[in-house]
């Protein structure tokens, strides 16, 4: 009588944690194994150690514990790993924010995975959770902010620690945030963003960024031997704004020649807001106070004379094109997808003009 002994060896199947569940314009998935690139599109299954990337598009990834995570334009997040457990202590999920804008909203069912067991990083800089709804901005040079974002009625979300090799900044205000330039620095000071929206947060983005910028960043971090000895508070080459040196003179046709790339920095915006306040610029005989002409890098802006008119062109989210008399005064007060941006021509006067414009 013949015996068959039967062995049964377990099978394992990749399963996907998530899908896409908003999209707009472009994007790819980039899946562990391959170099295909799968074209972002709504419903599209995510996977463990995908690299998902923006283009000129906006995407939103929902987790099987109802984690979610949003990206602007030109931004990248590899989903280092995801585990699901009916049981959520068993849960697991890490994730690295290598470039853009990326915002961070944790689950709030009785399936979402401890905050313990969430690891998120971005350059250098490690994020521990409590809650919480934040953002990551990360720039093409390796510099990251982080802002604590509120809830619906304003409060704070809950908190989140930000750690370098060389400690630990604890974020605990709605639009507190915080700056890493490297690993080996501490995170900047926490400040409170006053005045900020939801809608501006979510418009941080870099435009445009080039491949040459980005491999001359990677090659100089390679060959840094102590990033403690260097001062990031001095002027260096890669910090000396070439770009202000070209724009001196610009018309109309030089706008569509521009290639901008740089990252719109939310404390840097502040920073220049402070600064800039009361301060009268001259353009061509035309007084200018709020923006600096001929390009102002905190609102991306651009002002130029021609004739005997006043451009004041912007172009991100959405477009502005106002063209004014410059013998005229006026007070500008334009609002783009949170972007708030105030103007002072020929010291003002009874001519108000007001721009909204949403997403």
């Amino acid at each position: 009588m013949r015996k068959w002994l039967l062995i049964l060896l377990p099978s394992f199947a990749i399963a996907d944690i998530g899908s896409i569940t908003e999209f707009r314009g472009n994007g790819e998935v980039v899946r562990e194994g391959t170099t295909d690139k799968l074209l972002a599109e709504l419903a599209l299954d995510i996977f463990s150690n995908d690299d998902v990337r923006t283009g000129n598009g906006r995407m939103a990834i929902r987790f099987i514990d109802d984690t979610e995570i949003r990206l602007t334009p030109q931004s990248k997040v590899i989903i280092d790993k995801f585990v699901f457990d009916p049981n959520p202590e068993k849960s697991e999920l890490a994730l690295s924010f290598i470039r853009g804008t990326g915002r961070f909203i944790s689950s709030k069912t009785k399936r979402k995975t401890p905050n313990k067991n969430v690891k998120i990083k971005a350059n250098g800089a490690f994020v521990g959770i409590r809650g919480t709804d934040f953002s990551i901005t990360s720039d093409i040079s390796g510099r990251t902010m982080l802002v604590l974002l509120p809830n619906p009625d304003g409060t704070s979300s809950g908190s989140i620690t930000v750690t370098t090799m060389a400690g630990t900044v604890v974020l605990t205000e709605a639009f507190e945030a915080t700056v890493v330039t490297v690993a080996e620095q501490m995170p900047t000071k926490p400040v409170v963003l006053n005045g900020m929206t939801l809608d501006f947060i979510d418009n941080l983005l870099i435009i445009n960024p080039p491949e040459e910028t980005e491999k001359a960043v990677e090659e100089q971090n390679a060959q840094v031997d102590n990033i403690l000895d260097v001062d990031f508070l001095e002027e260096n080459e890669l910090e000396k704004d070439y770009l202000e040196d070209e724009l001196e003179n610009i018309d109309r046709l030089d706008i569509d020649l521009l290639n901008i790339d740089f990252l719109v920095d939310l404390l840097d915006v502040i920073e220049d807001a402070a600064g800039s306040k009361g301060e009268v610029n001259i353009l061509e005989g035309v007084e200018i106070e709020g923006i600096t002409p001929p390009f102002d890098q905190a609102t991306q802006t651009f002002t130029f004379v021609e004739g005997a008119q006043l451009t004041i062109f912007r172009q991100v989210e959405n477009t502005v094109d106002l063209q004014l008399d410059k013998e005229g005064a006026y007070n500008v007060s334009i609002l783009s997808a949170g972007q708030q941006i105030n103007a002072t021509i020929n010291g003002g006067g009874e001519s108000e003009i007001f721009i909204n414009q949403s997403n």
